[in-house]
């Protein structure tokens, strides 16, 4: 009876955060025929309640937030990328001390494929303020529902078999160990194809500060399928990672005043608060029925943004 009711209230938030901002739209259509005080309250609800879907669903915050608030709500796409990636920064930054301590993000997998990611998001950044706006919501709709494609696809891996390191791993000693609580033993693991997540890691980094996502959308499959590191170091060391990548692309969109306190600040404050709630409620609600529910919010985040592109749905 319990996981049922907070399905519910998963369910609920889903559609919230779609219906919400686009009935308010329509309600109001600019700011002219709307408080100025209205929109950032708005913000800040939908915010929370994507703070909890991400949680839940093991997403960054800004892969939620770009495409549902820059489809949805009345701001320029600009100011949506910009908070987005501080958001993402906001949140690998809280995590980042923890994850460390616990021994499952490992520096040594972090800081070649984060200088990577990090020079390339300033490039993805600059090039995302330079284009047309259309031009980027298109891409953002492809993106996005590549990344629905990607989730509906992928298998991940818990404990990947890496019968043999690469040369430049072994000369980076990109190796650890660490204590699983779950299995209560101590896990020993290493990395392959260090050379192919280096150049992948390099589009993740431009597609991250393009379109002000973040990189865990993609670097957590790179690092857990393609480099064979196990998945809660994976997800750690991406988390970790996060602080890296988004700060050098935050810095482009901040410089050239793409960074509006009306709208980050209680995007950041909502995301937070709607986190923590969501690690009470992670433990009650079934994990298959969220990934559902985070694909759908997905597919019609990324179909709005794809139209939105192409003048179809203005």
């Amino acid at each position: 009876m319990l996981r049922e009711r907070f399905l519910t209230i998963a369910c609920a938030a889903a559609v919230a955060c779609l219906v919400g901002p686009a009935l308010a739209a329509d309600a109001g259509a600019s700011f002219s025929t709307l408080p100025w005080w209205v929109w950032p309250l708005l913000l800040f609800v939908v915010t929370f309640l994507l703070g909890i879907v991400a949680v839940i669903a093991g997403l960054g915050g800004g892969v939620l937030f770009v495409p549902i608030v820059g489809g949805f709500f009345p701001f320029h796409l600009d100011f949506v990328r910009g908070a987005g990636l501080m958001i993402a920064l906001a949140g690998a930054l809280s995590a980042g001390p923890s994850l460390l301590r616990t021994g499952m993000a490992n520096l040594r997998l972090t800081m070649p494929l984060a200088l990577i990611g990090s020079a390339a998001s300033i490039v993805g950044a600059v090039a995302g303020l330079a284009l047309p706006v259309r031009l980027v919501q298109t891409g953002l709709g492809l993106t996005i529902l590549a990344i629905v494609a990607l989730m509906w696809m992928a298998k991940k891996s818990e404990f990947p078999h890496v019968p043999q390191t690469d040369p430049l791993a072994a000369a980076l000693r990109i190796h650890g160990i660490y204590f699983d609580a779950g299995t209560r033993r101590e896990i020993a693991w290493q990395v392959h194809r260090t050379p192919l997540g280096l150049v992948l890691f390099t589009g993740i980094g431009i597609l991250g500060g393009l379109f002000g996502l973040g990189a865990g959308w993609a670097s957590v499959p790179a690092l857990n399928l393609l480099m064979g590191a196990p998945l809660k170091v994976a997800v750690a060391t991406s988390s970790f990672m996060l602080s890296i990548v988004s700060s050098s692309a935050a810095w482009v969109y901040l410089n050239q005043g793409a960074v509006l306190p009306i709208i980050t600040v209680p995007s950041i404050i909502g995301i937070m608060l709607g986190a923590r709630v969501g690690v009470r409620v992670l433990t009650r609600v079934p994990a298959s029925a969220v990934r559902l529910i985070i694909i759908a919010l997905l597919l019609v985040a990324g179909l709005r943004a794809l139209l939105l592109g192409l003048g179809v749905w203005n």
